[in-house]
């Protein structure tokens, strides 16, 4: 079962009130249904949808709807709920504020959505119409619905955005489509039309995501810590091997005479554990900013030699 057929199976669930039912029903059959004056088509992949539409027509208006199964030929070859209603079509399109006066309304009035609980119905209604979203596990975190209608697709981006979720609309070949990237924000979209479970499914894996990555990280930049330190020593090194043919060590001052001894015994270590080698062997305290300082002078010497 795809992470999208688990969130719409749990949004049918939900406890409406007749407002927020309707609300539900207008956003669906805007974005779902054909019709004509004796009829109206509505087809879903979701079994629990066509279920959820169902007894909603018949305990808020009793009509009785039609269901039918047939199977997708396209593409998924899956299996397709159609609903048919063939009784009071034109009272239907009124009451879901989709018709006036037999002229079709491109948006919903504002009373329809007068309130958040109103709001989340409807966008619950066109998620199940046209709605999909990826599975947290893939990484690729995007939701999307799918809208015919120009004035529509606007109208349902603004109800989105009055959550503050910044979606996106976009054109597309056969209409248009409005979308999350940001994984906080599909987070709150999947808060806001109450598919709880789904949420807390959701914010278990993009934690999951979330500390892999920042493990990732840190091993990325203690790696980058290691390639750096291990070619710093080894320009030191072959600076104090420098010093030691065309000088000899003996001719060097006594503390770059021993920080190049040093470098060449640990040839591995960072200047930090090199000073704390050289402090405990010698019992002369010597910080990491003074053998910087020494390595510093060797560096001066080297190049001195090279330009010779």
């Amino acid at each position: 079962m795809s992470f999208t057929t688990r969130v719409k199976n749990e949004l049918t669930g939900l406890k409406e009130s007749q407002a927020e039912k309707i609300a539900f029903l207008s956003a669906f059959f805007r974005n779902a249904a054909k019709w004509n004056d004796k009829e109206m088509e509505l087809i879903t992949e979701n079994a629990s949808t066509a279920k959820k539409i169902y007894l909603d027509l018949k305990e808020l208006y009793g009509i009785h709807a039609e269901i039918v199964t047939k199977k997708n030929t396209v593409l998924k070859k899956n299996t397709l709920y159609q609903l048919r209603i063939t009784e009071r079509t034109i009272f239907l399109l009124e009451t879901l504020s989709m018709a006036k006066e037999g002229t079709y309304l491109e948006t919903p009035p504002a009373f329809l959505v007068g309130d958040n609980e109103e709001i989340r119905s409807y966008l619950m209604g066109v998620f199940l119409a046209t709605g999909s979203v990826n599975d947290p596990k893939t990484s690729q975190y995007h939701l999307e619905l799918l809208i015919d209608q120009p004035k529509e697709a606007v109208f349902v981006q603004k109800l989105m955005n009055v959550f503050d979720l910044n979606a996106k609309l976009l054109t597309r070949d056969k209409g248009y489509m409005i979308y999350l990237k940001e994984s906080e924000k599909i987070s709150d979209f999947l808060k806001i039309i109450k598919a709880n479970h789904a949420v807390l499914y959701f914010e278990d894996i993009r934690a999951f995501h979330e500390n892999k990555n920042r493990t990732n990280r840190l091993n990325n930049c203690e790696q980058a810590n290691t390639d750096k330190i291990i070619q710093t020593s080894y320009i030191q090194l072959e600076q104090s091997r420098l010093l030691e043919e065309k000088l000899g060590l003996e001719q060097l001052d006594e503390k770059i005479k021993e920080a190049c001894e040093y470098r060449k015994k640990y040839p591995e270590a960072s200047l930090k554990e090199l000073s704390e080698i050289i402090s405990l062997e010698t019992g002369k305290n010597i910080t990491k900013s003074g053998l910087n300082h020494r390595f510093r002078k060797i560096k001066e010497l080297a190049s001195q030699l090279e330009q010779k």
